[in-house]
């Protein structure tokens, strides 16, 4: 199993649906290190049960395990944010799986080009999200 070969902190998540309605939610930065000595996904959390109840750890380990597709490391939350309503376990999912991909492509194991396809987190380096042109 290769690991992460080099530090990728500041990897910011918000999955927003439905803007001024109900829909998924779900808001967590990341910290992504090398892993430990046992190897794996180490997936650890600063962030109190008020900001980010722990019901939602399952979704983001799986959806971490996705993204970065075999590739292991240590993940620490440093931050989170869920709401009463409109947070679900599939958002963190999606954007856990998100995350792992932009620590991939931020540790050079994936190409920038893979970027584009990351619609709900960012990162220092990321590439600036194209906005649509406005027609006129």
């Amino acid at each position: 199993m290769t690991g992460l070969p080099v530090p990728v902190p500041g990897v910011s998540v918000c999955v927003l649906m439905n803007r001024g309605c109900c829909g998924p939610f779900a808001r967590f930065d990341a910290d992504f290190e090398p892993p430990g000595s046992d190897g794996g996904l180490e997936l650890l959390s600063t962030v109190s049960e008020q900001r980010l109840p722990a019901e939602f750890l399952p979704a983001i380990r799986e959806g971490l395990a996705q993204g970065l597709g075999g590739v292991s490391a240590s993940v620490l939350l440093t931050d989170g944010y869920f709401h009463e309503t409109d947070s679900w376990a599939s958002a963190y999912r999606i954007g856990a799986e998100q995350a792992g991909r932009a620590a991939l492509i931020g540790a050079g194991l994936l190409p920038p080009e893979e970027a584009e396809a990351l619609r709900w987190v960012r990162w220092p380096g990321s590439p600036k999200p194209r906005r649509p042109k406005r027609a006129r």
